[in-house]
């Protein structure tokens, strides 16, 4: 049966948190610690495209320990459709670089330590019995094909199941009209010191039409291996032939696959994240990846305390008017720097001779410094004034040809 018989008492729990990815563990390691009931469920073999790349901010903020960073990159190459290859360094600090595989594991482990029961299974669907409360469906790991579903009562529920989520796709309107970036990755052994054009504390990021007609294709470092990857919203095109057209001009087409990864990406964040009752979405699931740059990690991590906060005050309160605060304090927060990155993919990244503009701003000092402190500390600078006032001039001069690429 796909609910419990009659006489039969399921589990309930103060919040099943779907998805165990870092906005998933994230949140139900915040409401474990506040004594909550929660049960974290997640997808068995569940990794995603990611560059793997996180900001200082999330260190601190979330108590990363040094050693689940695989590498420290202390500079980003852009590289231009004419192959103009442009070095910006980060002074005095770095991006840290996590391997996705165990850096998921670590935060699933720390939310189970602090009290969240952890299964791994596939969501299902969400029932309603007679009062309206909620019944989660899944089917656990393993499980034979015909085995009914397991169900457990949920207070409220965090969707934190990625792009395309299911949980959103069955509680909250809109979430069809979502958009995706498409991205695939090889994670392969990074080669020898010397032997290709490849740093190992070094992001490369191509902007070259062949490779993403609409996005970008990268190169970042982890340690042993690196990720090469590529994203494009442009249907038809092969991102596994680009991927090895990158890897053949940065002379690692030798360099074993480790394995290979794709998933949607989304573009913006959802217009709603809550049901109005009982569910609250995070991380991809609500949309919160940056535009331009695709990062996600630090977003995810963010948007996944805000949503346990939201379900905290509902189950303080008894109101469900609080699940939108969820994402009004994000956007709050990080609305503008979203805009900033949307109106920035819009207009560099329509044509190869807008891309050759683009990483020519990137080679300006003020741009450089401005735009490594907006993505350490995860805000926009407004300190500087005159250096936004240039940067404004340069960006239009850029936009309208008037300056040379």
């Amino acid at each position: 049966m796909s609910r419990p018989e009659p006489g039969i008492v399921a589990e309930t729990f103060d919040c099943v948190v779907v998805g165990g990815g870092p906005s998933g563990s994230t949140a139900a390691r915040h409401l474990a610690s506040q004594g909550r009931t929660v049960l974290l469920l997640d997808r068995q073999g569940r990794i995603k495209p990611c560059g793997g790349a996180i900001p200082p901010r999330l260190i601190r903020d979330f108590d990363i320990p040094d050693s689940l960073i695989c590498a420290k990159a202390n500079e980003a190459r852009m590289i231009a459709p004419s192959d103009r290859r442009v070095h910006m360094p980060i002074e005095g600090g770095y991006v840290g670089m996590v391997n996705r595989e165990a850096f998921d594991e670590w935060l699933r482990a720390r939310a189970e330590t602090a009290g969240a029961q952890r299964r791994t299974g596939t969501f299902d669907r969400i029932e309603r019995e007679a009062d309206g409360s909620a019944l989660i469906l899944y089917r656990p790991a393993g499980a034979p094909k015909d085995a009914p579903p397991i169900a457990v009562r949920a207070r409220t529920i965090i969707g934190a199941d990625g792009a395309r989520s299911n949980v959103a796709a069955q509680a909250v309107k809109g979430a069809d009209k979502q958009r995706y970036v498409f991205a695939y990755h090889e994670i392969i052994k990074a080669p020898a010191a010397g032997t290709a054009d490849f740093e190992a504390s070094r992001c490369d990021v191509w902007y070259q039409g062949n490779l993403s007609p609409d996005f970008y294709a990268w190169i970042f470092p982890h340690g042993d291996t690196a990720s090469i990857g590529v994203g494009s919203m442009q249907k038809g095109f092969s991102l596994r032939t680009a991927v090895t057209a990158l890897r053949k001009v940065a002379g690692l087409t030798e360099c074993e696959t480790v394995r290979t990864e794709g998933a949607p990406i989304p573009l913006k964040p959802m217009k709603r994240w809550d049901n109005g009752r009982d569910v609250v979405l995070a991380g991809d699931a609500a949309g919160v990846v940056a535009p331009a740059s695709g990062e996600g990690i630090y977003y995810a991590m963010e948007g996944g305390r805000l949503a346990a906060e939201a379900v905290e005050a509902t189950l303080a309160t008894g109101k469900a008017g609080a699940l939108t605060q969820a994402r009004k304090r994000f956007m709050k927060a990080h609305g503008k720097v979203f805009m900033v990155l949307g109106i920035m993919q819009h207009f560099w990244y329509r044509s190869d001779k807008r891309r050759e503009r683009f990483v020519s701003l990137c080679d300006d000092p003020d741009i450089q410094e401005l735009t490594w402190q907006a993505y350490m500390n995860k805000e926009l600078v407004k300190a500087k004034p005159a250096a936004h006032a240039r940067i404004f001039f340069k960006d239009m001069g850029h936009l309208l040809g008037l300056r040379p690429a």
